[in-house]
């Protein structure tokens, strides 16, 4: 990491584990987190997080974990509960040097074998159960008291109609005023269930189905950036390449050569 990144969110949980370089820190929730040799940065499911980088600092590499739920569940079935917005109950812990070794052998596999997808996925889960044993009160973890409402109450349907607009067609999203209006709201009010009903605000919302798809279009299609700039509603491909990377931490022409070289090793 070589520049700051924007405050964002993820649907999925997030662990970011230094691999080398400057000890740097992460805005998580409002709270400074420090990333070092001894420490990881924990970020939960929709929670707002930012990258602090200095002019001065230099370079880290960074080994940053997008954890699907229904993949971790597979290991033990409550952690299907790291979509919930509480599962870790800290931003940051201190990691074990069994932990500081998983770290390493796993940034070098993914180095030496970008290919080998088989193995990257067997020592990323063995790193996550390492973590989540250290940093994670996972046997008695449970689905957060705002899911389980959730689950019990039917959405506004204002804001429902508000989350299918988004998802189905974010580039057709030109203005939050406009995202109001089609939910017959007031942008005052809209602003407030929205964040009521999901936890993050509209405008982190509609940027994360931008990015989301971004990364898809640039991974696995060969389509210029151009026109990928265009599906996603930028008005010119600068300015679609100034969010990519304040999102996802490149550019996207370095993002399409590094997952190049995992699908042809």
């Amino acid at each position: 990491m070589d520049r700051p990144l924007v405050k964002h969110a993820h649907a999925q949980c997030h662990v970011l584990l230094k691999v080398e370089g400057a000890d740097t820190e992460f805005d998580v929730g409002g709270r400074r987190v420090a990333l070092t040799d001894e420490s990881a940065v924990l970020i939960n499911a929709w929670e707002h997080h930012s990258y602090v980088h200095r002019a001065d600092q230099p370079p880290t590499i960074i080994l940053a974990m997008y954890i699907e739920p229904a993949w971790l569940g597979a290991f033990r079935g409550n952690w299907e509960a790291s979509a919930g917005p509480d599962f870790f109950p800290h931003p940051g812990g201190a990691i074990t040097p069994q932990i500081r070794r998983q770290v390493g052998e796993t940034a070098e596999a993914m180095v030496q074998a970008p290919g080998d997808a088989a193995t990257h996925e067997r020592l990323i889960g063995r790193l996550m159960v390492s973590i989540i044993e250290r940093l994670v009160p996972w046997r008695s973890v449970q689905p957060s008291l705002r899911d389980r409402a959730k689950a019990t109450r039917a959405p506004d349907r204002r804001i429902a109609r508000a989350l299918t607009l988004l998802r189905q067609d974010p580039a057709g999203v030109v203005s939050m005023d406009w995202l109001a209006r089609e939910c017959g709201l007031s942008r005052a009010h809209f602003f407030r269930l929205f964040e009521a009903d999901t936890g993050i605000s509209p405008r982190v919302y509609l940027n994360t189905q931008r990015v989301e798809r971004a990364v898809r279009a640039v991974v696995n299609e060969t389509r210029s950036f151009s026109a990928i700039s265009d599906e996603l509603g930028f008005s010119v491909p600068a300015h679609f390449s100034r969010f990519f990377h304040d999102h996802a931490g490149s550019s996207p022409s370095v993002f399409r050569d590094v997952s190049a070289l995992r699908d042809t090793a």
